[in-house]
């Protein structure tokens, strides 16, 4: 796997001199769903606690500049649901991203920001339910494009499409396994 990428602030002008339209901004969810994946990442390497990472965050990272770097508002209801539930809902979550995962390719072989990345795009589409599993799918994809220049976001697609189909089957388009009786 290549290293996360850094997140450039998107230049105002292209190198030929010609200028290109500002990025939109980013909406509250999408947000988020970023602050969720860098507080993921920021527990597991420094072991910090879910309340310490939501306080570290809502105070000194949503919204706010750091070192240069603008990072995004987020809706904080949302944020903190997805923060606690990934940590949570962890022993529920790990299983299936295996399971979703290549043969010799197990979560705990991943780079962190992927784990990160995976863990809540899998509780968002296991728990989530008013969040459409396509729309989560996608989302996390961008923000692996955020971290990745490499194959990484296709492989954060491929592995959440699979959990995807499998928890939200109808969704799909998959008809629903009849019942045993």
């Amino acid at each position: 796997m290549s290293q996360p990428a850094e997140t450039p602030a998107a230049p105002e002008t292209t190198a030929e001199g010609s200028s290109r339209p500002k990025p939109a901004p980013l909406s509250l969810r999408k947000g988020a769903r970023l602050a969720v994946v860098q507080a993921l990442y920021e527990m597991e390497i420094s072991d910090k606690g879910v309340i310490e990472a939501l306080a570290e965050f809502e105070a000194f990272w949503i919204g706010q500049e750091v070192d240069g770097v603008v990072h995004p508002p987020a809706e904080t209801a949302f944020f903190r649901d997805v923060l606690r539930g990934a940590v949570e809902e962890q022993r529920a979550i790990d299983p299936k991203l295996d399971a979703a995962l290549s043969k010799g390719w197990p979560l705990r072989r991943l780079e962190v920001v992927l784990r990160a990345i995976l863990r809540a795009g899998a509780y968002e589409l296991l728990f989530r339910r008013d969040v459409p599993a396509r729309a989560a799918i996608s989302e996390y994809v961008d923000v692996a494009h955020s971290f990745y220049a490499g194959d990484e976001p296709g492989m954060v697609n491929a592995v959440l499409d699979r959990i995807g189909r499998e928890a939200r089957s109808t969704e799909f388009g998959i008809p629903a396994a009849p019942k045993k009786a």
